[in-house]
């Protein structure tokens, strides 16, 4: 069977945990629960010892926790799950920069993954009081995001597939833009909290600083002189796949960049940092561009873009065809990104089991049309 080669993205906004997160969760714990299960997660640590690491290391996320757990009606399997401590090892792509010039900061990531592996999910929550919008991953945490604050940060995949007692990355992520407003409280943070792999990430703050710094399975935190990353850290390790994602070359190339803020996007649309390799499962998913001081993130793709920012979000619809780049828009999808006709809180009551039956059988339709009437 041939990889997908389209995905679509949606603009969420919810500020407290409800029912268009209930619906994400429906869409997508089944798939999460087969690999959790399958990579040997049940025989992980208990849901008591997973929320007390939780509280002993971010207790300000503990009460968002609780509420999701309630949320998806308890459970052994997905209260362990959503607290990320100690999950079964995942792996990914990504190449990471950012750029300071007067005062003036941008954070630019590329996410490079097959397409069936990306929820495709931009969130705007006020899950602690404060504003954090973000690409979802792990159906809370945050593959990269920005804050109120300005803060930005992305992650990238250290190249090392050994784990340690630590957190799910995402989560991390998440924490540090909920609890964090510039880029030397976040190295502390992540100082202090333990990653379960190793990961290289990038931060950029309204103030105009940068950094990157490369984290150690089970805890542990090098700082790095040049904010850019991809996925091989400089402790010597020999990174999984090297010739395959170019991770070496990606990174040369970020090095040598000789740009302004403002255009630190366009060299991550161009190879060697834009990869094509959809087919292959190593393809550029989305180009983000985080603009600290404006709080604002722009989603790019070779010859589209979506606009967002904290203070004016929309939410919307994309569906990005990587077959035949650039966007293949899905028949409402227009209207949708503009004024979002769609009532996102209604998916909640979708029957996912017919839905799974139709797709099973061949029949499957836009998961618009199982939207309750």
């Amino acid at each position: 069977m041939s990889p997908p080669m389209s995905l679509t993205f949606d603009a969420v906004a919810e500020a407290s945990p409800g029912p268009k997160w209930l619906a994400r969760w429906n869409r997508s714990w089944p798939a999460y629960e087969a690999w959790f299960r399958s990579r040997g997660g049940d025989s992980g640590p208990s849901a008591p010892e997973c929320r007390a690491a939780l509280l002993q290391h971010m207790p300000e996320i503990a009460p968002v926790y609780d509420q999701l757990v309630v949320l998806v009606g308890g459970g052994d399997r997905p209260a362990r799950f959503l607290s990320t401590w100690c999950p079964p090892r995942y792996l990914g792509g990504c190449s990471l920069a950012a750029l300071s010039a007067e005062g003036e900061a941008r954070l630019v990531r590329n996410y490079d993954l097959s397409p069936d592996l990306n929820e495709g999910l931009l969130l705007r929550s006020e899950w602690t009081g404060r504003a954090v919008m973000g690409m979802v991953e792990f159906l809370w945490g945050l593959s990269d995001g920005i804050n109120d604050a300005g803060l930005s940060v992305a992650l990238a995949y250290g190249g090392r597939s050994e784990t340690g007692s630590g957190f799910g990355i995402t989560t991390i992520l998440r924490y540090v833009l909920e609890t964090c407003d510039t880029v030397s409280a976040a190295v502390a943070v992540l100082t202090r909290v333990p990653s379960h792999m190793a990961y290289n990430i990038v931060l950029a703050d309204a103030d105009g600083a940068t950094a990157s710094v490369e984290l150690s399975p089970g805890g542990g935190l090098r700082q790095m002189p040049r904010a850019v990353a991809t996925n091989h850290q400089s402790d010597g390790s020999t990174p999984d796949r090297a010739q395959f994602t170019r991770t070496f070359a990606r990174h040369a190339h970020l090095r040598g960049l000789n740009t302004t803020p403002d255009a630190l996007h366009r060299p991550f649309l161009l190879p060697p940092l834009f990869q094509d390799r959809h087919s292959e499962g190593f393809g550029t998913l989305f180009t983000a561009d985080y603009a600290p001081r404006t709080r604002r993130l722009s989603l790019l793709w070779p010859d589209a873009r979506w606009d967002q920012s904290l203070e004016d979000f929309a939410e919307g619809r994309r569906v990005v065809d990587y077959a035949r780049q650039p966007l293949a828009a899905a028949p409402s999808a227009c209207a949708e990104t503009q004024g979002s006709r769609v009532d996102w809180s209604r998916a909640a009551a979708i029957d996912w089991q017919s839905l799974a039956r139709d797709f099973a059988a061949g029949q499957g339709r836009d998961i618009l049309t199982y939207l309750p009437r």
